[in-house]
């Protein structure tokens, strides 16, 4: 019987393989949506947690061995972790293992950067005994086989692999702004350059870092032991040692597109990095569209997470002026609504009484929308107590004063926001 090396390798590979997730950015940009939360421990699409897309993709691909680093503000992520992610076998080496950030002897300071909160961890990283090591940000959302990348990574045989989308350029100047020559070695790449270069051939798009890599294990330690013993460096992948590597012509660019799972016929592979409150409102909404872009519905490829025993959601009244309805939206378990939902994101628990409209909303977990309020184009914290007849999104200069509002208009809502609100009337 003749057996396909290319199934072979989708087998073995991840098996030798072991994921560090870079799950400890304080995530500013979200805004009070961090204040207790890191930003891969932040609600996501009804039910997740963005570390959970992670998670999900590398054992999905059959990479069952998994480190996740944390740092600030960690302690939901952790419990969201242990809750979640148990399921695991340790008898047959599966395992989630969480690695806070320490002090090392001698030294005051936590991780310096990427590179540096790997390096810290490098006698762990060793006891795996791992042929390869996937590194992997816990803060993007997007469905990925890695057991795909690996295979390109051995074909290649460089050291290092960088997994790599187009953008449009003027957004390009965000990311790691790559240039590809034969096959597919990066001759260029430049950390979140002000004037990103395009390629003649891909006019007005830039080739940018997703910030997953792929290491032979031996070569990263060896040049994690490097670039920690340069006094010049930041310690970041970025910043520092991805640039040196690409000098010296050990980088291979893998193409997203080729290790997409689940892309629409003719659509772009779906990768967002739900970094600021724009973006993160777009991408949730966007679920709620017929087709959306990002398929949550793929039994082949399950996103995993742990959710509360909660009794489904109910919609409540049938009478002409007081009914529960809610359409293009989607509603999380224990759930009750007695209003109107219209294209919005109801987390868990979540309770809309009478009269109540949202439109266009994110709504966390456990928040109550009081009689007659009216919400729209916004993200509202969980545990929030939205007050009866509040009106949300139809004045921007009034929303300006008692709320957070972003560029594009999108408002957040926190408790502490409605504290002062209630305490200034």
């Amino acid at each position: 019987m003749n057996i396909d090396n290319n199934v072979v390798a989708s087998v073995e590979l991840p098996r030798r393989t072991v994921a560090i997730v870079l799950a400890g950015g304080r995530g500013s940009r979200l805004l009070d949506l961090t204040t207790r939360h890191s930003k891969p421990a932040v609600f996501f699409g009804g039910k997740f947690r963005i570390v959970d897309f992670a998670l999900s993709n590398a054992v999905n691909s059959g990479v069952r061995r998994i480190a996740v680093l944390t740092q600030y503000t960690s302690h939901s992520l952790i419990r969201h972790i242990q809750m979640a992610w148990g399921f695991l076998r340790s008898e047959l080496n599966e395992f989630v293992q969480v690695l806070p950030a320490n002090q090392r002897a001698g030294s005051d300071v936590w991780y310096q950067g990427t590179a540096d909160a790997v390096f810290q961890n490098r006698e762990v990283i060793r006891s795996f005994g791992s042929s390869y090591t996937l590194i992997l940000a816990g803060d993007h959302v997007y469905k990925m086989d890695y057991a795909i990348a690996l295979a390109d990574h051995v074909h290649h045989g460089r050291g290092c692999s960088i997994a790599c989308i187009e953008v449009p350029k003027e957004k390009a100047k965000d990311f790691g702004v790559l240039e590809i020559g034969q096959s597919n070695r990066v001759t260029r790449f430049v950390e979140k350059p002000e004037h990103p270069h395009s390629p003649d051939h891909v006019l007005g798009k830039c080739l940018v870092s997703m910030g997953i890599y792929i290491f032979d294990t031996a070569f990263l330690l060896s040049e994690l032991e490097r670039d920690a013993a340069d006094p010049n460096s930041t310690h970041d992948f970025g910043r520092d040692v991805i640039p040196r590597l690409v000098r010296e012509g050990h980088v291979t660019a893998h193409r997203f597109e080729s290790s997409a799972v689940n892309r629409a016929d003719g659509a772009e592979p779906y990768w967002r990095d739900v970094g600021t409150l724009d973006s993160y409102w777009d991408a949730n909404i966007d679920l709620t569209t017929t087709l959306p872009l990002l398929n949550l519905y793929d039994e082949r490829w399950p996103i995993w997470t742990y959710q509360a025993q909660l009794p489904p959601a109910k919609f409540v009244h049938n009478s002409e002026d007081r009914r529960g309805i809610a359409f293009e939206s989607l509603v999380a378990s224990g759930c009750i609504v007695s209003g109107t939902v219209d294209r919005s994101v109801l987390f868990s628990g979540v309770r809309v009484h009478s009269r109540a409209r949202l439109e266009l909303c994110v709504v966390l977990p456990g928040v109550t929308v009081g009689h007659g309020a009216r919400v729209a184009r916004a993200v509202i914290d969980r545990d929030c107590r939205i007050p009866p007849e509040l009106i949300v999104g139809e004045d921007p200069e009034l929303d300006d004063q008692r709320f957070v509002r972003s560029p594009n208009g999108v408002t957040l809502i926190t408790q502490e926001m409605l504290d002062r609100l209630a305490n200034n009337t």
